[in-house]
């Protein structure tokens, strides 16, 4: 089972949120969001497999992950409202083809079902290149990651899943980076999701083009799409006030 926070009580007529992270992130990357939220309803935010304090498992597929968020929602009462953000999104979206029983509403945030170029193992390797013997607090890894080029904005976020204290990464990079081609990837799939989904991006993003909705609409017949101004790939932290109120409007639509 995963780890998960969780938020608010349940409500006698909205269904519980579970909101799934990307790549090297954590469930309590969510908590502004989630605290927000938890005022009409319950919020579940969990740690994805090899994330966090979830279970450290051999295989980072998409089945795999879509399977650990059914069990999730299977666990705290389906159906449940879902919100997956790029590699949570690609989870989400495998589990709404497999189990669309267990999903009432869809948000996808900023990932598309198709395969992408760009990986991200060079991020492992700078924080596999953080010298955490020398770390006394995260600001100290912080600065090994500058020194490496890493991006003032994911500096924050990658030390986010530091234990200082453990000198440890939260993280089970061995397994990440063996399996990225999986993560950068998508799995072969079949079948449809019917319920109301909605593919929410960031409008200086690039993740989800003008070619990919076809397919998109193939899966996902009901989908709709909206953008939010000003945000990139990270669009929950670049206007989290925007993006709070997109997913209220939908999930209460």
């Amino acid at each position: 089972m995963l780890s998960f926070n969780e938020f608010g009580v349940p409500s006698p007529t909205k269904p519980p949120v579970i909101i799934a992270h990307g790549l090297y992130g954590s469930g309590r990357n969510w908590g502004v969001i989630a605290k927000r939220l938890s005022d009409t309803r319950r919020v579940i935010t969990p740690d994805m497999r090899n994330h966090g304090d979830s279970p450290r498992d051999p295989t980072q597929s998409y089945a795999d992950m879509a399977s650990d968020l059914a069990e999730l929602a299977s666990h705290i009462g389906a159906p449940v409202d879902l919100c997956g953000h790029s590699m949570g999104g690609k989870a989400a979206m495998v589990m709404a083809l497999h189990r669309p029983d267990l999903i009432r509403r869809l948000i996808i945030a900023d990932i598309a079902p198709v395969a992408y170029s760009h990986t991200q193992s060079h991020h492992i390797a700078a924080m596999r290149a953080v010298d955490l013997t020398t770390v006394t607090r995260r600001s100290d890894a912080a600065a090994q990651l500058a020194s490496q080029g890493v991006e003032p904005a994911l500096q924050s976020f990658f030390t986010q899943s530091l234990d200082v204290a453990a000198k440890k990464w939260r993280l089970n990079l061995d397994v990440l980076d063996a399996e990225m081609p999986k993560i950068i990837g998508f799995p072969a799939v079949s079948g449809t999701f019917p319920n109301p989904t909605l593919f929410l991006s960031g409008g200086d993003s690039d993740y989800v083009l003008p070619e990919h909705r076809p397919l998109i609409k193939s899966l996902f017949p009901t989908s709709h799409f909206a953008k939010i101004p000003g945000a990139g790939h990270w669009l929950h932290a670049d206007n989290p006030r925007a993006f709070e109120a997109s997913l209220r409007a939908f999930l209460d639509g």
